[in-house]
């Protein structure tokens, strides 16, 4: 009898692995998952509860006293300890509350490149308790002039190799009566303030650590800038639980404090600073960091320094594909990246030719309140849900009319769900569990990103701008970008801002500026259909000297198409749509077309052979 039950119980349980495996053969992996998760955010809610939060900073802190000789940043070949970094950082602080006379509280721009300082001066800022402001090094006087007005900031910190930069908009910036500080010694602009002399006179002492102190997860600690639809950067309020959430990236996905991240992205933006940087210290890793990413010393410096992680965008695994096949491409000891906007067949190149390295996709945008995360590792996908996910994060894709650029909705004026497989436009729900912090400066703006009375009266939605699919086994798949904003070099492009930039040349009347697909590249290229005034000739060298003095390389449309009239949508919004699909193919395009030439520094005619060769690769973009 009891054999019987013993045989039954056995061939029981083999039918559930066998049900199991077959029907749901992520389920295992996918809990183990989401329990790592769900025990990071269960103790963050524990934080709330008590009266000092913890923030990264507070980590550091602790990791410098725990670990002080280990490597932390390795910059150029020298090694900067956890030690070193807590001291030098302290030595920032006393100097910001000495001399530049900073209080708890403040706002501080910091527009340096990725150096050793950038980190120290980050520090010390949030040492004596102000909020830091990121700005982007590539960023022109007017954006820049904008983003001190968006996050209220009287002081800016600049590295000492952008000083010089600042000749066009310094007047402004000591009229609003914004200190400049530079991290440089005595010697350099007569109207900058410099740090580095008072340096080695500070103390290395910690400040009070009430300085730091967070009241609350909830209150802003950074804002970093991110394009958007309304042209200028918008300032995305950055808070200590977002910051935390994004310091546990590297951990989710399998990484320790015995690994090495290799860190080539800027740091104004949020995934080298958030994931990289705070990912770093929440291991207590070291981490390689590059001024700027260079696809022929990549495999170089992770051979020198035993790199085990690194960050990536799309584009950068693009690069290392199209450098020089070498005998040694596979030695080295990279077992994983993590980043986001890998294409499929760059993603099988890459791991064909360095070896299985496991790619981890990583969705999200820098002020959304959803995170993707592949922990699968499937070639394609930027997240991975399930049952699990769906009861803690509310998300849903939704009908999308892509000619009348707006959701699809139902008679009683409600969104409509997409059935599995199809394409729609990404929401996800504004709860208590997953807030919108929103831009800092402008309710409107913050406005402008929620949509409101979705699925029913009074619901509230953050508007992702992007087309997803999920397929049956939970798998996301991103396919494109909505709206005004498109993807180029890495960077996000605003269209209006372009469109506001190119609108200053005398001879264009008219501008409707999108992105259009490049064989062979991420993202999208700028392309910009423009109506001449009347009377005025389109002139290429003027044009060209006009986007290359005032636009970042990124942002600066590589396509001019003249037309005769703008198309408009029924809502008189300017139509991209069939402008998109159209892309820049003169032999199927009636319109003039010009191309972005920097050998002969205009915009010269787009023929058939300049068509041929972009599409070959053999034209440099």
């Amino acid at each position: 009898m009891s054999l019987g039950w013993l045989s039954a119980l056995l061939a029981g349980v083999f039918s559930a692995h066998v049900l199991q495996t077959l029907c749901f053969p992520y389920f295992w992996r996918d809990l183990l998952f989401l329990l790592k998760v769900l025990r990071y955010g269960a103790r963050l809610e524990l934080t709330k509860l008590t009266r000092s939060a913890r923030t990264v900073l507070d980590r550091f802190v602790q990791q410098a006293r725990r670990i002080p000789d280990k490597p932390f940043v390795v910059y150029e070949g020298r090694v900067h300890t956890y030690r070193d970094v807590e001291l030098r950082s302290n030595r920032l602080a006393n100097v910001f509350l000495d001399s530049v006379k900073l209080r708890k509280g403040d706002c501080v721009g910091l527009l340096m490149n990725n150096e050793p300082d950038f980190l120290c001066a980050w520090f010390g800022l949030a040492k004596v308790g102000c909020s830091v402001a990121f700005l982007n090094t590539n960023i022109r006087s007017k954006s820049l002039l904008h983003c001190f007005d968006c996050c209220g900031a009287k002081t800016l910190v600049v590295g000492s190799d952008l000083v010089e930069g600042l000749d066009g908009v310094l007047d402004v910036l000591l009229e609003d009566n914004i200190q400049v500080w530079a991290m440089g010694g005595p010697g350099g602009h007569p109207r900058v303030h410099t740090l580095l002399d008072k340096l080695d006179a500070a103390s290395d002492q910690p400040v009070a650590a009430a300085l730091r102190a967070a009241a609350s997860l909830k209150s802003p600690t950074l804002y970093i800038f991110t394009s958007g639809t309304t042209g200028l950067p918008k300032a995305a309020v950055i808070t200590h639980l977002q910051s935390l959430k994004a310091a546990a990236g590297f951990w989710a996905f399998g990484a320790t404090e015995d690994d090495v991240m290799y860190i080539p992205l800027p740091l104004y933006h949020s995934a080298a600073s958030l994931i990289g940087i705070g990912g770093t210290i929440e291991l207590g890793a070291s981490c390689v960091l590059k001024k700027k990413f260079s696809a022929s010393q990549f495999w170089t410096d992770c051979r020198k320094h035993n790199v085990t992680v690194f960050q990536y965008i799309g584009e950068l695994c693009r690069y290392l594909c199209n450098q020089p096949k070498t005998a040694g491409d596979q030695v080295h000891k990279v077992r994983m990246g993590v980043g986001n906007g890998l294409r499929q067949d760059v993603w099988r190149e890459f791991q064909s030719r360095f070896g299985n390295i496991k790619m981890c996709e990583v969705y999200g945008s820098t002020e959304g309140n959803l995170c993707f995360m592949n922990h699968i590792g499937k070639i394609g996908t930027v997240g991975r849900s399930n049952f699990f996910y769906r009861l803690l994060f509310k998300y849903d894709l939704v009908k999308y009319d892509m000619v009348k650029d707006e959701a699809v909705k139902d008679p009683n004026g409600f969104c409509q769900r997409v059935e599995k497989g199809e394409t729609g436009l990404l929401l996800s729900k504004v709860s208590a569990l997953s807030p919108f912090f929103g831009y800092a400066g402008s309710k409107q703006l913050t406005e402008k990103k929620l949509m409101r009375n979705v699925f029913g009266k009074g619901d509230a939605y953050f508007n992702t701008g992007d087309l997803m699919a999920e397929d049956r086994d939970g798998f996301i798949c991103f396919k494109d970008r909505v709206g005004d904003t498109f993807r180029w070099k890495g960077e996000n492009v605003a269209t209006t801002e372009v469109t506001e930039t190119l609108g200053l040349v005398d001879f264009i009347q008219e501008v409707n500026v999108y992105g259009v697909e490049v064989q062979g590249h991420e993202g999208r290229a700028g392309m910009a259909a423009v109506i001449l005034r009347a009377g005025m000739a389109f002139d290429g060298g003027k044009l060209f000297e006009h986007v290359t003095r005032d636009m970042p390389p990124y942002a600066r449309p590589l396509f001019i198409r003249l037309q005769d009239v703008m198309e408009m949508t029924s809502t008189f919004k300017q139509q991209k749509f069939q402008l998109v699909h159209s892309g820049f193919n003169p032999s199927t395009t009636s319109d003039p077309l010009y191309v972005l030439d920097y050998q002969q520094q205009s915009y010269i005619p787009l023929t058939d052979g300049i068509y041929r060769s972009i599409q070959a690769g053999e034209r440099k973009l």
